[in-house]
């Protein structure tokens, strides 16, 4: 069976997905009410932010590629993020996938990735 990684595409397909994705967030004013977050979405240079999260998603979907950014809890503890916050960037992670048609067997394999991520991004864990 063919990896998560090459039923998406590959590395080019999943860059696509992750610059519409990484767009949609850094504009959420759901997100951006949050002034740590708002603070963070503005110190980061969007390129060099997508650039990460394609190596991320591409490794955790069994792409070559190896993530070389800080870890999930070490990024984000400082922004005090709530689960509002979560649901609001799960939203625009949907709202990603469906623009690129990405099929349900793929979309639920990828929110089991970024589900498995809540703990260390989300204030308080679960």
């Amino acid at each position: 069976m063919n990896t998560l990684y090459e039923r998406l595409g590959g590395v080019f397909a999943i860059a696509t997905v992750v610059d519409d994705f990484i767009d949609r967030v850094m504009d959420d004013p759901r997100l951006n009410a949050n002034p740590k977050v708002n603070e963070a979405h503005h110190k980061v240079a969007p390129a060099g932010f997508k650039y990460l999260v394609t190596e991320q998603v591409c490794e955790a979907t069994g792409g070559p590629q190896r993530y070389t950014g800080r870890s999930m809890r070490d990024s984000h503890a400082h922004l005090d993020i709530t689960p509002a916050e979560w649901e609001a960037f799960l939203d625009d992670f949907r709202q990603t996938l469906a623009k690129f048609n990405v099929p349900a067997a793929e979309q639920a394999e990828l929110f089991a990735i970024v589900q498995s991520t809540k703990n260390d991004i989300v204030l308080g864990g679960a």
